[in-house]
């Protein structure tokens, strides 16, 4: 068995499409789901360690655990946990990353963007 570890949004219209993308580009059976409303805001911008500490916890059971293969970090189209527009929340994605790096050199961390159709696309890894 092979998983990987999605940080992704609650909101279930991005989860099927997430799942599968990430079980193709990683070649997975099983993704780890780690949810929060807006979770690369959480992550890029420190206003809530507690929230970033518990994502880093079950971050933590995944990877110890499961021997997830790799990390992916994910904004959405229409996010209610962070109404930023797109550029933005893609700003977010890399800062959340980079956040992700410090904690875990050795894995692979992807950024995912979905949009307005649910299409997921794998964002640059460098902030701008």
């Amino acid at each position: 068995m092979r998983f990987c570890t999605v940080i992704n949004c609650m909101d279930g219209r991005v989860q099927l499409p997430v799942i599968r993308y990430l079980q193709e580009r990683f070649n997975v059976e099983y993704v780890d789901s780690i949810t929060e409303a807006g979770p690369n805001l959480i992550l890029a911008n420190g206003k809530n360690p507690a929230k970033a500490k518990a994502i880093l916890e079950r971050l933590e059971i995944s990877i110890k655990k499961h021997n997830s293969i790799s990390i992916a970090v994910v904004g959405h189209h229409d996010c209610t946990g962070n109404p930023a527009a797109e550029d933005e929340q893609i700003i977010h994605i890399q800062k959340a990353m980079e956040f992700l790096r410090k904690h875990y050199e050795s894995i692979e961390i992807t950024g995912l963007w979905v949009d307005e159709k649910w299409q997921v696309q794998e964002i640059d890894k460098k902030t701008d």
